[in-house]
């Protein structure tokens, strides 16, 4: 049966707003009920019989040796999990609020994935506080009826369950709130030491499904090594992958083979891999959206036990440069300070200010750069990074956009002869986002630049915007449109990406090219903005845009109850820096060609300037104003240093003499 096409919000805005938002609480409810822990039967008023497990060191504990607490919490965590980190914080502080005669903590490891030396790893980087003991057999998590990491199961003094379920409601599976609106396992432990009855007893755990143990059918027309393997190193394997930014490894089969059931969850769910553009309008070259066949064979894969099949038939390994996107190795790393900046465990609700570091990169010549590379020092705590070029020195304010760091964004090569230009004696600046986990953290992030030979560059890259800072965003309200457009293109230019930005109230957004006759052509269209993932859609085929073109952008923004990402649906948001205020940006990759001449040239000095003069000399008085320079980008970017005189006007002798120095050098 043919899926249905995929409809845009652009077009569900002419249905009306209580269809829409019934259709959003459809929406939710079905979220809930693929993410929460479902078990045969709920473990409330169950009794835990007396459990003995070892911890990493191969220390023997019973449930038992805690009689004397009046509550035992049981949490369930995995080493990768990256909810199960984030609340090993907030276990921390549960043990440390409560005297050990009121609260004992165990945390259990269930997942055949984790080795003892995962555990060792885990608890030293993550600073736990509490026994983590391996559940090998699965036995203990069978007895809860546990289900995901995180998971906290909350025993009275008869070791009966009275609350289980999350922590609390501030982490959600891609949200991630400034704090709780409600410390579910903490309430729950105040009330059962006060003699009360759990208020709320049983609340959904989110988090990563416990990788059981499985017996895999040897039979299975699917394998990892004949088929799975496949598809995971062309669309998992550049990000989970040792050092990248995903949770876990997915390059071999070991890494991936206790992760069967959370792989197929994600992938049924549409959340992985990430990949959010409306297939209807473009083709994007970074695409990893998978096809229903492989959607299909995954399923098959995980329901037969995720056999490896036969090791013979993997595909050859895809070669990787050790800690960079990068398809080589970086000419110069360039760090964005000498001291590490420190990065508070917890912060107010202002949060942390963007940090601005300025550095030195000392390139006494221009510089063409193919590829570039912004890398975090510590990915838990930095949310995104942009460099700026500055060509103009320190603590000025003409700037272009380097490269940047953002959730989800993949780097891929720009075209061959293509590149973006560092001029001489430029400083860079780098944009620093942080937000705090509550741990004390530090981090130097850094930026990788691999450089091209002058004579081999065709082509400059820009990365430009079309934004729009003045949006009011009313309370309550899903569906609110924000617009903005470019100028007119003064000359044809080739179109490589567009990379939408929005904040945690982004809902969809669209880029639309209106072409010098009038007409319009939607150039992609993202139907389910995601915060999570500042995604950068590259163009398979490159798009020449004629002279005279402009670009629309088209975003909506559901500051509504229903978005569960929304800070605060009460408030009126207006752009700002932070999460919880707003942006409207549309930022676009273009490629223009480089006047030869002004690089490498085979002409006489002479035969350059009257060419550049016979195009760009409007007066006919052989000489060139600021503005008249500008459609040649390179003259117009060293103006000054061309205008010898200061006068605000480039002359032949000024033009001529400049052009003699780039030859000589």
């Amino acid at each position: 049966m043919p899926s249905r096409p995929l409809r845009s919000p652009f077009e569900l805005q002419k249905q009306s707003s209580t269809a829409i938002l019934r259709g959003m609480m459809v929406i939710a409810v079905i979220f809930s009920l693929l993410s929460c822990a479902t078990a045969e039967e709920s473990s409330l008023g169950k009794r835990i019989d007396n459990f003995s497990l070892k911890d990493h060191r191969g220390k023997n504990y019973s449930l038992d040796d805690f009689n004397d607490s009046k509550l035992v919490l049981v949490a369930f965590l995995g080493t990768e999990c990256p909810l199960a980190k984030l609340y090993v914080h907030r276990l921390n502080q549960l043990k440390e609020e409560f005297r050990e005669s009121d609260l004992s903590i165990i945390a259990v490891n269930s997942n055949v994935q984790d080795s003892l030396s995962d555990l060792s790893n885990s608890i030293r980087d993550q600073g736990i506080t509490f026994p983590v003991l391996k559940d090998a057999t699965n036995e203990v998590a069978d007895e809860f009826g546990a289900t995901r990491t995180p998971e906290v199961f909350v025993l009275d003094q008869n070791r009966i369950v009275r609350y289980f379920g999350r922590v609390d409601d501030q982490y959600v599976v891609g949200i991630t709130r400034s704090a709780p609106s409600r410390e579910d396992a903490k309430i729950a432990i105040q009330e059962l030491l006060a003699g009360e009855a759990v208020s709320v007893p049983e609340t959904q755990a989110l988090g990563c499904i416990i990788g059981r143990r499985k017996t895999p059918n040897e039979n299975s027309p699917v394998t990892y090594s004949n088929q799975i393997a496949r598809i995971f190193q062309n669309r998992c394997v550049g990000c989970h992958r040792e050092g990248e930014v995903a949770p876990f490894s997915m390059e071999t089969y070991d890494d991936v083979a206790g992760w069967g059931e959370m792989i197929a969850e994600v992938v049924q769910e549409g959340r992985m891999p990430p990949w959010h553009a409306n297939p209807q309008y473009g083709h994007f070259s970074n695409d990893v959206s998978l096809s229903e066949k492989e959607k299909q064979l995954i399923a098959t894969w995980v329901a037969n036990g995720a056999p490896e099949g036969d090791p013979s038939e993997l595909p050859v390994p895809k070669e990787y440069v050790e800690g960079w996107q990068l398809a080589t190795n970086p000419d110069m790393v360039i760090p964005m300070a000498d001291q590490p900046f420190e990065v508070a465990a917890e912060v107010g609700p202002e949060g942390i200010k963007y940090q601005h570091f300025w550095v030195d990169p000392k390139i006494d010549e221009d510089r063409w750069v193919t590829g570039m590379e912004a890398r975090p020092g510590n990915p838990l705590v930095v949310h995104h990074i942009i460099v700026y070029v500055h060509p103009q020195g320190k603590n000025t304010r003409e700037h272009s956009f380097l490269t940047a760091y953002v959730p989800g964004l993949r780097l891929q090569a720009l075209p061959p002869g293509a590149a973006k230009l560092i001029p001489a004696g430029s400083w860079l600046r780098f944009e620093m986002h942080y937000t705090p986990i509550g741990t004390e953290e530090t981090d130097i992030s850094q930026v990788g630049l691999v450089f091209a030979e002058p004579e081999s560059i065709k082509y400059e890259v820009k990365t430009l915007h079309v934004g729009n800072t003045g949006f009011e965003l009313k309370p309550y309200l899903a569906n609110q449109k924000v617009t903005a457009k470019s100028g007119k293109s003064p000359e044809e230019v080739t179109l490589l990406s567009m990379s939408p930005h929005m904040h945690l109230r982004g809902q969809a957004f669209r880029f639309e090219a209106e072409f010098p006759d009038g007409s319009r052509e939607i150039l992609l269209d993202v139907p389910n903005y995601d915060f999570n993932w500042q995604t950068q859609y590259r163009l398979a085929e490159p798009r020449r845009l004629p002279a005279g073109t402009r670009l629309h952008c088209t975003a909506l923004f559901d500051n509504s109850e229903n978005n569960l990402a929304n800070p605060d649906p009460s408030k009126t948001v207006y752009w700002g820096d932070q999460s919880w205020d707003e942006m409207m940006l549309g930022y676009y990759d273009i490629m223009v060609s480089v006047e030869p001449e002004l690089l490498t040239s085979t002409g006489s000095v002479e035969s350059i300037v009257k060419k550049i003069l016979s195009q760009l000399d409007t007066d006919q008085n052989s000489r060139l104003s600021l503005d008249e320079a500008k459609p040649l980008d390179l003259l117009s970017r060293n103006f000054d240093r061309v205008d010898q005189n200061g006068d605000g006007f480039v002359s032949e002798d000024e033009l001529s003499a400049a052009v003699t120095r780039m030859h000589k050098q």
